[in-house]
C-alpha cells in the first residue's frame, strides 16, 4: 500500500460518490415495474412473517430492511444465510415468506437453501443485481437492484449496489405501510420507548398525581388552612372547590405573594376572596403531548385534571412531562 495523499481532493471524491449513487437510485426508480407490485401483493397476502435472508453487505442491508418492515406494520425478522443452514432455518414456519438479498444472485449460502424453500412451498422474493442469476431465476418474484457501476473507483466495494438495495427495501416497506393504512398511532405501538411513541401513547392519566397527593381545599376555608394544604402536598398550589366538589379556582405560591402585597395581614382572609377563579384544566384521557402544548401556550407549569362534572381528580406538572421524556 502506497503512502496516503493528505492533500487529496476529498470533496471531489465525495461528490463523485454521491452522484454515482444518485444515478443508481434514478435508474432504479425508472426500472420499477409490475414485479414490485407482485412482491407487495405477495407480502400483503402472507399470513406469516417476512423472513429476510442475506450474507455479507447484503446481510447488513437485509437486517435493516427487516427492521424497517417490522416497525411499519409488516412482521419481519432477519436470518443470516450462513446460520440458516445450521439450525436457524427452524425459525421459518408455515406461511412465512422469504425475502432473499444477494447482489450477485449466486451466493452459495443462499442458493443452497432454494431447494428447501421449494419443497416447503415457501414464497421467495429475490432482490439481486443480476436478473439471470440462479436466485433470480428460481424466485417467485425478482426485484432488480442492479447498478451500472459501484461508487468505488475499483468497481469492487459494494457502494452503489448497497444503496440501491437499501432504497428498494425502504420502497417496499413504505408501499406496504401505505397499503395497510398504517397510522401514527400504529407506529407508536411499535415504538413505545421512543419520543414519538410516548407522544402518541402516553395520556395525562398515566402521569398525573392523584389521591392524597392532590391538594384540595373548600372555598370557605381560611387562607391559612390553604397554606397548610399547599405545604403538606408540596406542589406549589392548591385546588379550590365548592360544596359540590366542583373546581372553582386555584391558589398558588405567586398568589400568596400578591395577597401579602395587597392585604398585609392575611390571617383572617377566606380563600375564595383571594383565589384565582377557574384555572387551566385538562381531562385524564387527553394525550400528554397536548398537555405540553397547553402549558407552553399559557406559560404555566401545572394543570388541574378534572372529570366530566368538573371535579378535580389529579394534577399534572411540567416536571412530570419532562421526566417522562415527552418534552
Amino acid at each position: 500500500m502506497t503512502t496516503p495523499d493528505t492533500h487529496y481532493d476529498f470533496l471531489a471524491s465525495a461528490r463523485r460518490t454521491l452522484l454515482l449513487e444518485q444515478e443508481a437510485l434514478r435508474d432504479l426508480r425508472e426500472r420499477l415495474d409490475e414485479h414490485f407490485t407482485r412482491a407487495c401483493r405477495h407480502i400483503l397476502q402472507c399470513s406469516g412473517r417476512v423472513v429476510v435472508i442475506g450474507v455479507g453487505k447484503s446481510g447488513h442491508v437485509g437486517r435493516k430492511t427487516a427492521a424497517t418492515l417490522a416497525s411499519t406494520g409488516t412482521p419481519a425478522f432477519f436470518v443470516h444465510a450462513g446460520e440458516a443452514s445450521h439450525g436457524d432455518l427452524g425459525m421459518l414456519v408455515r406461511n412465512d415468506l422469504v425475502l432473499a438479498l444477494s447482489n450477485s444472485g449466486e451466493t452459495a449460502e443462499l442458493t443452497a437453501l432454494l431447494p428447501l424453500f421449494k419443497r416447503r412451498g415457501t414464497t421467495v422474493i429475490a432482490m439481486t443485481g443480476n436478473a439471470s442469476s440462479s436466485l433470480a431465476r428460481h424466485a417467485d418474484v425478482h426485484l432488480d437492484a442492479s447498478v451500472a457501476q459501484e461508487a468505488c473507483p475499483l468497481n469492487l466495494a459494494p457502494t452503489s449496489s448497497t444503496t440501491a438495495a437499501l432504497a428498494l427495501g425502504d420502497a417496499l416497506a413504505i408501499a406496504l405501510l401505505e397499503a395497510r393504512r398504517f397510522s401514527p398511532e400504529d407506529f407508536a405501538l411499535s415504538h413505545p420507548g421512543g419520543t414519538l411513541g410516548k407522544r402518541l401513547l402516553l395520556r395525562v392519566e398515566d402521569l398525573m398525581h392523584t389521591g392524597d397527593e392532590l391538594p384540595i381545599i373548600q372555598q370557605d376555608a381560611l387562607l391559612s388552612e390553604a397554606l397548610v394544604e399547599m405545604t403538606r402536598k408540596g406542589h406549589g398550589f392548591t385546588c379550590i372547590t365548592d360544596d359540590t366538589d366542583r373546581l372553582v379556582g386555584i391558589y398558588t405560591d405567586g398568589d400568596l405573594r400578591r395577597t401579602i402585597d395587597r392585604h398585609g395581614d392575611v390571617r383572617k382572609l377566606v380563600i375564595r376572596d383571594v383565589m384565582t377563579p377557574g384555572g387551566r384544566t385538562i381531562e385524564a384521557q387527553t394525550l400528554a403531548a397536548e398537555a405540553v402544548r397547553v402549558m407552553e401556550e399559557h406559560r404555566i407549569t401545572a394543570l388541574v385534571v378534572v372529570d366530566d362534572r368538573y371535579r378535580p381528580t389529579g394534577l399534572l406538572k411540567m416536571h412530570d412531562l419532562l421526566r417522562s421524556g415527552i418534552v
